[in-house]
């Protein structure tokens, strides 16, 4: 590492102040509406239900929903000698979001490539981490500015998950994703398919929705592990809008089990 490189400079930044942070997981899609959003923060629910010191990073700049999935919408972070400490939803579960700090309301952020790239890696050097198991961060649909810059400047221990529904159209963009890693150096933990189906709260027959199994077909061909299926539950649209984690609200249902199954096979230090 050269620190006359400026990209080498910041990432050395970045990595002090995240040393105190154990496993940093990016969980990318290919596409938009799969999910990610409402898995990583069900995650990271689960994390901290296990009594690990859990993060979410929200660096989705033109939609960050985390705040509202977790009810914090209306929260500013508190600052401590000039840097930001993340929102606390309880004790083991905080986030950071861009969309915390200043009035945005319902005003987009018209904002080019460096600008958002800036906003990042401010949120990474500006914040007050203290000791995390992990840090779930939250990545826009695709491969652009935002998954770049945390590609770039986020030093190990990094990994991505990828998710996907099994759509073709979905398929197709994940195995973008998954070729975004291999050429930025970034190693993947593996792939789920979310919305995998549905099982009928009345008789709990299993309904194929958009059908099944293209998740695991695209981990076998590209040699990374397949980690699960979650089928659709509506209940998660409910605890979504009442900003409860739905695997704290509805921990026995299947999709909740599956997450928690999921957590078991993520690396959380």
């Amino acid at each position: 590492m050269s620190e006359n490189n400026p990209i080498d400079r910041i990432r050395n930044q970045t990595g002090k102040s995240l040393s105190n942070v154990g496993q940093r997981i990016i969980i990318l899609s290919g596409k938009g509406g799969v999910g990610k959003t409402s898995l990583s923060v069900n995650l990271a629910a689960s994390f901290a239900d296990k009594g690990k010191k859990a993060c979410i990073l929200d660096i989705d700049i033109h939609g960050p929903n985390v705040l509202r999935l977790l009810h914090l919408q209306q929260q500013t972070p508190e600052i401590i000698e000039n840097r930001i400490v993340p929102l606390p939803y309880s004790d083991n579960l905080s986030v950071v979001s861009h969309a915390s700090i200043g009035s945005y309301g319902d005003e987009p952020a018209i904002w080019r490539g460096p600008i958002k790239s800036s906003v990042i890696r401010q949120l990474i050097t500006n914040v007050e981490w203290g000791n995390l198991d992990c840090l779930i961060i939250d990545a826009p649909p695709g491969t652009g500015d935002e998954t770049l810059t945390i590609a770039q400047l986020v030093p190990p221990p990094i990994s991505a998950l990828l998710v996907t529904t099994p759509q073709d159209v979905a398929i197709d963009d994940v195995k973008k994703a998954a070729a975004f890693c291999n050429k930025v150096g970034l190693p993947i933990v593996g792939i789920v398919e979310n919305m995998s189906g549905m099982i009928c709260p009345q008789c709990s027959h299993h309904i194929d929705l958009y059908k099944k199994g293209g998740g695991k077909i695209a981990a076998a061909e590209l040699g990374i592990s397949f980690l699960g299926e979650i089928p659709f539950d509506p209940q998660m649209v409910v605890s979504s809008d009442k900003g409860v984690p739905f695997v704290l609200e509805f921990g026995n249902s299947p999709a909740a089990m599956k997450i928690k199954e999921l957590v078991s096979k993520l690396p959380c230090t």
